[in-house]
């Protein structure tokens, strides 16, 4: 059977299960600056192991695709003032400014779907 043929979502997980214990990769993937590095080690992986997965596949497909916005910091939804989910919880370590550029909008306040 050629793995190329299996569902997206398959060889996705064929590579992830692949990938744990690879301590080569998994040392790879860690010292990523961004996810678009991420992609280019996944991509390399993916082609070792015969899946035949491509950027655009590996960048929207799950869990890969939640590991490359972790890694660019960047959330694909957004509830709220503008502000990512991980930063709505507190100042992540990174103080906060002193006073409001002018350059920032308005806090918008959530009202509610009602």
């Amino acid at each position: 059977m050629d793995l190329k043929d299996l569902p997206v979502t398959q060889r996705v997980n064929a590579l992830v299960k692949a990938l744990d214990g690879a301590k080569r990769t998994n040392e790879a993937l860690a010292r990523c600056s961004d996810g678009d590095a991420m992609l280019d080690v996944l991509l390399d992986a993916s082609s070792r192991l015969g899946l035949g997965l491509t950027r655009w596949e590996l960048e929207n497909t799950p869990p890969i695709r939640d590991w490359i916005w972790w890694k660019n910091k960047e959330a694909p939804l957004t509830i709220g003032d503008s502000k990512p989910r991980y930063q709505q919880d507190g100042g992540q370590g990174r103080p906060r400014p002193e006073s409001p550029s002018d350059d920032e909008t308005p806090r918008r306040r959530f009202l509610g779907l009602f």
